[in-house]
């Protein structure tokens, strides 16, 4: 939709890899649709992952104990984060979607936006969510879930699984996938006030072959033809969980 803004927080080293190929078609149809799209490529970017005494660029509250969320807070009302953060959120701030690019499994795997190791993100993407979303920026207590202070944004999680479907249900070996969401979803991008829309999940595209891959690609590029038209998720317990 014209003059929607789109941020694409994609986490993989490889630009020629499946994820690249989602990344790419999602900005192409984004783009085709007159939204702004701006990517972050957390890898080209060398992101910092790392949470640290160095994020301040002010003096500390208390230079003798260091307590990392105290400190990020009062910089981050004082305006004295360093840079790097303070770009991101603002990447944040101005979008009305962000869409998080990465790859699931239960054990590393190689593809998609943000590629999820050990049933979580990569460190890279967790440092910009451990940076980036900090309180007195996404969140404040209180204020937060359904009155974060970024509510009024949507998020979407487009990931790969290396194991196959089947896997991810409940009576798989993995358990359905809306169990690994819950922390993702709920406990962090829902914390901060995101509405969140249903995640894109192409599984097992390493043993795919070449036409069930670019099936995989068709199918989220399509959904992006209509994903201003769609309902967010009712995030509560019951949608991961069932009653």
């Amino acid at each position: 939709m014209a003059g929607k803004k789109v941020l694409i927080v994609y986490a993989h080293q490889e630009p020629r890899s499946f994820n690249g190929s989602l990344k790419r078609v999602a900005v192409e149809e984004l783009n085709r649709q007159g939204c702004a799209v701006t990517v972050s490529d957390l890898y080209a970017m060398d992101f910092e992952p790392r949470a640290t005494r160095k994020d301040i660029a002010g003096v500390l509250c208390n230079p003798d104990f260091f307590r990392y969320g105290v400190e990020a807070y009062e910089a981050c009302k004082k305006r004295s984060l360093t840079s790097d953060i303070i770009d991101e959120q603002k990447k944040v701030q101005e979008a009305d979607l962000v869409i998080f690019q990465t790859c699931r499994g239960c054990m590393k795997t190689r593809f998609v936006h943000f590629p999820l190791y050990w049933f979580s993100v990569p460190a890279i993407l967790k440092g910009w969510m451990d940076r980036v979303l900090c309180q007195g920026f996404a969140f404040d207590v209180p204020g937060f879930y359904d009155s974060g202070f970024l509510k009024d944004k949507l998020a979407l999680l487009s990931l790969t699984t290396g194991g196959m479907a089947e896997m991810y249900t409940k009576t798989g070996v993995s358990g359905d996938f809306r169990y690994f969401l819950w922390p993702l979803q709920h406990g962090t991008l829902h914390f901060c006030g995101f509405k969140i829309l249903a995640p894109q999940i192409s599984f097992a595209p390493e043993i795919a072959s070449e036409e069930e891959r670019k099936e995989m690609v068709a199918s989220w590029a399509q959904r992006l033809k209509t994903i201003w038209k769609e309902e967010p998720i009712l995030c509560t317990p019951p949608w991961y969980f069932g009653q």
